[in-house]
């Protein structure tokens, strides 16, 4: 771990947005998945949630910019329980949805605790997810085309969402908890390690500002054969 890499783990990270994720409605087709991982990195997205028809789908290097590893994912077994598990931890669920009723989408409030719900490029976003939605948001076209890729809707969203958080001051300091930023940076800077505590049940070990681990941790996992 270079002093470099261990700084910027620490700059970003202390840029997330713990009130600002996405919810996935069956977004099935891989480079789409990765694509909107890719965009809520870039705005500081911390976690995603998704309901999908496979038991787990994984993002696409090629696509999500190595994205992957940096939001964690969180599969849903329904949209019912999704929703519900976002409104009990405070969120407001907004759909990019061109339906009737929709309001453009410069024209909603982001600063405050949102999860953008997104359907799959051909069903968009299901009726089980609408009845559980506080608004629906559209994108003006000017074309033939009715909609965007989900990818690209998400992206101007979420753009959309950065600028007015930037705009809120929202980026000028870390909004996470402590103990959820030590583990998350551990996470990020020693991935490896991190599943094997995961794996062992033991608790992540302390790391220096230099981002290394303990000598003592390192042996014995290497005593305990892992």
């Amino acid at each position: 771990m270079t002093p470099q890499r261990i700084q910027r783990l620490r700059e970003v990270l202390a840029r997330r947005q713990p009130d600002l994720t996405v919810l996935m409605d069956n977004v099935h087709k891989p480079h789409n998945f990765s694509a909107v991982l890719r965009s809520g990195d870039a705005v500081g997205v911390l976690e995603a949630h998704g309901v999908w028809p496979q038991a787990r789908l994984r993002p696409v290097g090629a696509t999500s910019g190595g994205a992957g590893k940096w939001i964690r994912v969180v599969s849903h077994r329904d949209m019912a329980g999704a929703a519900a598990h976002l409104r009990g931890r405070g969120f407001r669920l907004v759909a990019a949805d061109n339906a009737p009723g929709a309001v453009d989408y410069r024209q909603v409030d982001y600063t405050v605790p949102t999860a953008l719900v997104l359907g799959a490029e051909l069903e968009g976003v299901s009726d089980v997810a609408r009845a559980h939605l506080d608004a629906r948001v559209s994108i003006p076209m000017q074309g033939m085309a009715r909609s965007l890729n989900v990818s690209v809707a998400a992206a101007l969203v979420l753009f959309e969402a950065r600028a007015q958080r930037e705009t809120a001051g929202l980026y000028e300091r870390c909004r996470l908890e402590p103990e959820r930023y030590r583990e998350t940076l551990f996470e990020w800077a020693h991935p490896e390690v991190a599943e094997y505590c995961r794996r062992h049940g033991v608790a992540y070990p302390e790391i220096d500002e230099q981002g290394e681990i303990a000598e003592a941790f390192r042996r014995a996992t290497r005593a305990g054969g892992g």
